[in-house]
């Protein structure tokens, strides 16, 4: 993961990055400061603080940043260090790796999910797999 450097510095509103929509970027795309994306992306994007991928925004490529809210598409997997938010109209195809989640109603997610931190431990990482299978096995569940 990476590491966080001093937080007023990055996330201050005069050290935005941002992709607009219509705006097409072919590489990745590495940044110490906050970064808003609503155009697209083909390659990784990697930042020291702050990803926000507007509904317009998508990115073809890996994720790796402190913080990330996503209301587009990302093919790919993400890495997040803290929070990370899947709004309504999101849709990701790839694993996630995170140590917090939250998920809104509509959110679309196909991968699979690792959860680091604090709040993880063996146990309950076998329990988590016991519950999985069983709820596979039954198809009449609406999720």
């Amino acid at each position: 993961m990476l590491k966080r450097k001093e937080k007023v510095q990055f996330e201050s509103p005069d050290r935005l990055n941002r992709i607009v929509e219509g705006t097409k970027i072919v590489g990745d795309l590495i940044t110490d400061s906050n970064l808003r994306i609503d155009g697209e992306i083909t390659g990784n994007v990697v930042s020291r603080s702050k990803v926000v991928i507007g509904e317009t925004g998508s990115v073809l490529g890996d994720v790796s940043c402190v913080e990330a809210d996503i209301e587009g598409n990302v093919t790919g997997k993400l890495e997040i260090e803290d929070l990370l938010v899947l709004r309504e109209k999101s849709k990701i195809v790839g694993d996630i790796m995170t140590s917090k989640l939250q998920i809104e109603e509509g959110a679309v997610f196909v991968g699979s999910c690792k959860m680091a931190g604090h709040a993880v431990n063996k146990n309950a990482s076998n329990k988590s797999t016991i519950t999985s299978k069983k709820v596979e096995e039954k198809d009449d569940l609406v999720y």
